[in-house]
């Protein structure tokens, strides 16, 4: 009963926090000329009765599904060859580490020149803007262990695959899965740049670049809305339940 009414204290939590952001945005419209809640709404509601913006979420996630799975394949090779360097690795992190850092708009030429425009292009663009927040996110939460943890296991006869399997990957968990969840932002940038340069391409950047020709930022923030919401869903959904039980495979407890 007492978990019942803390579940249903938090959803109320939940609905008036969302509900002053409603009420702040509305403020805003009226007083610094910010696009109408109102408005936004119904275009969103004008591009489901149309079925455009249905088709739009189900392209771009089926690109950005596919660019992140491979994003997640190659940084973790990435990740686990930083880890066998010995004289170079912290130059060469650092280097991973700048790349991050570069906005995902500024590999978009590279993927025009090479690929053209196309579908090899926005996956491009996705994968690039991913792989290095997951390649550091695995050097980081491995390197960082503490070695009393590998000495401890080292002693009761633990090597090789064994080690990491029981002690290393569990215990580098955290730092991982949060490098996971910040290489699928990443992923979501670089779709939208991806789909907004190659705006031929149906997808949600296609309906951004349309809100930019004819000037609709009711249309432009529309769209806004919808990849928060599918953002805000997919971390609740898919993110939350993967690191809960992760944890409680390896006995990790509560964040």
């Amino acid at each position: 009963m007492q978990n019942q009414n803390m579940m249903k204290g938090g959803i109320w939590k939940k609905i008036l926090f969302y509900m002053m952001i409603v009420v702040v945005w509305e403020l805003a419209y009226r007083f610094i000329n910010f696009p109408s809640p109102l408005k936004v709404f119904q275009n969103i509601s004008k591009l489901i009765e149309s079925g455009t913006l249905g088709t739009a979420v189900m392209i771009s996630l089926r690109r950005l599904l596919s660019g992140y799975i491979i994003s997640l394949f190659i940084g973790l090779l990435i990740g686990l060859f930083m880890l066998k360097l010995k004289a170079t690795r912290d130059n060469f992190a650092k280097l991973i580490g700048a790349l991050q850092t570069m906005p995902n708009v500024c590999w978009v030429p590279f993927a025009v020149l090479w690929f053209g425009l196309n579908e090899k292009a926005i996956l491009f663009v996705i994968i690039i803007g991913s792989v290095f927040a997951v390649s550091m996110s695995i050097e980081s939460g491995i390197k960082n262990l503490n070695p009393n943890y590998i000495r401890v296991a080292e002693m009761t006869g633990a090597k090789g695959y064994t080690l990491y399997k029981e002690v290393i990957f569990p215990a580098a968990i955290p730092v991982i899965i949060s490098g996971i969840k910040q290489g699928w932002a990443f992923a979501w940038r670089g779709l939208i740049a991806g789909e907004m340069i190659a705006s031929s391409m149906s997808g949600l950047g296609e309906i951004l670049t349309h809100g930019k020709k004819y000037n609709d930022i009711n249309e432009i923030v529309a769209v806004m809305v919808v990849i928060i919401v599918i953002g805000l869903l997919i971390d609740r959904i898919v993110f939350e339940n993967i690191e809960s039980s992760i944890r409680r495979k390896f006995g990790l407890g509560k964040a």
